[in-house]
């Protein structure tokens, strides 16, 4: 078992859950945290560059 990386059981002794030390592995669980937000967003609706462009323009956020 790796050094750091405890799991959470059930009464039935099923896994549920994982305690990371991140100290060790916050890199790690960043690019794990990343890959979860991007899977669950990916079926949102996209914008265009240029669209984002011309809206952060308007607001004066961005120079043309």
């Amino acid at each position: 078992m790796l050094e750091g990386i405890q799991f959470v059981t059930n009464a039935a002794g099923e896994k549920t859950a994982v305690l990371i030390d991140l100290k060790r592995y916050g890199e790690l669980w960043e690019d794990f945290y990343d890959a979860l937000i991007a899977r669950q967003r990916a079926d949102e609706p996209r914008e265009s560059l240029e669209s984002v462009r011309e809206a952060l323009e308007r607001q004066g956020k961005l120079n043309a």
